[in-house]
This record gives structure tokens, C-alpha cells and sequence, in this order.
């Protein structure tokens, strides 16, 4: 079965995609099915995919000193997801990807997202233009939790939040945000 639709959109964005990288990637990349709470990497191991969201809402998190999740990142359908850096790095990740609920992901294992960029160098506008979206986001991302109040970070999140990401627990979104759930219920109800 192809996947044409679901990598194309999310490639799109960037650049196109010819028909040798679709071809190259239907073949290449496998459905992954990961059931709600399923861990999809795991802090200590490395990365070994890079996956591209079919369905689903992930959260990508670390484990602070009090042993609670914080929540640094979602991805949803259309993005790509897992830990970026572990897999072009090769070392272990510090991080945790969780399937929030039902998750179907393409995946593409190293080997095979190496020899994309080796096969097709046009397919490096990709990586820059992904990289740099990261480091924007990233950014913008700490000035906003450094600068903005609980309610300022609420308003900011809900004007570019996606609904995939209204149906998750409140308890994600409130520790994506930097604030306890009771205060994020307390906002989104005002909101209402």
C-alpha cells in the first residue's frame, strides 16, 4: 500500500518530491501500529527511526529530577516525530516519545534515511529547511515560556494548536506549557 499522500504532505512543505523518492520510499518505509501509552523510543537507547505520523498525537518528554514528565514537544498527523538527534547522531536519546492514543507511523530505519540523502541529494533542501524549522520553533519556543505568563503561553497555544491535540489529557497540554492542569483547566474554562 502507499503512503504517497501522507509523505508528500509532509514533505511538501519544503520541497517536492519526485517520483524516484517516492518510489525509493514506498518501498522502504513500513507502518508501525503503537497502542495509547506505548513507548515509541525510549531515554538510554538510540534512535533508530524516523517516522512520519499517519494518525495519532505523540508527546515527546524527559523525566525531570522529581520524577514527573515535562513535556517538550506533539506531533500529530503530518508531522514527523521521534528523536531527531539520537538518530542522526547515533547516540542515546534523552528523551521519551509516547503514543498518547492509537498511533499509526510510517518509519524509515537509519539505513534507509541515510541512503535517501546519498541517493538523492536533492532531498538535503529537506534536511536544511528541516533543521531550521526546528531551531526556529525551538526558539521561539524559550522565549515564550522565558517571557510570557500562564495565561499569555495559554492564549499563544490555543490560537496555533491544532485539534488533534484538543482531544489529548489536559495534563499533556498543561506540562507542555509549564503550568500545573488545574491552571490549565482554569484558562481553558474562562476560554469557554
Amino acid at each position: 500500500m502507499s503512503y504517497k499522500h501522507i509523505y508528500q504532505n509532509a514533505f511538501e512543505p519544503f520541497i517536492r518530491v519526485s517520483d524516484a523518492v517516492t518510489e525509493y520510499l514506498d518501498n522502504r518505509l513500513e507502518l508501525k501500529k503503537f497502542n495509547p501509552r506505548a513507548l515509541i523510543t525510549e531515554a538510554g537507547n538510540v534512535e533508530r527511526y524516523f517516522y512520519i505520523v499517519v494518525s495519532g498525537v505523540q508527546a515527546g518528554y524527559l523525566i525531570d529530577r522529581d520524577g514527573n514528565k515535562v513535556v517538550l514537544a506533539f506531533s500529530y498527523p503530518g508531522n514527523f516525530t521521534g528523536v531527531y538527534d539520537s538518530l542522526v547522531s547515533e547516540q542515546i536519546s534523552h528523551f521519551f516519545v509516547e503514543s498518547i492514543g492509537q498511533s499509526h507511523l510510517l518509519a524509515l530505519n537509519k539505513a534507509d534515511f541515510d541512503e535517501l540523502f546519498v541517493q538523492f541529494p536533492e532531498m538535503m533542501t529537506w534536511r536544511l529547511r528541516f533543521i531550521e524549522m526546528i531551531l526556529s520553533g525551538r526558539g521561539q519556543r524559550e522565549v515564550e515560556m522565558l517571557t510570557s505568563s500562564a495565561s499569555e503561553r495559554f492564549e499563544a497555544f490555543m490560537k496555533r494548536c491544532p485539534d488533534e491535540l484538543l482531544q489529548i489529557p489536559q495534563k499533556y497540554l498543561a506540562s507542555y506549557l509549564h503550568m500545573k492542569p488545574e491552571t490549565f483547566s482554569r484558562l481553558r474554562a474562562r476560554k469557554n
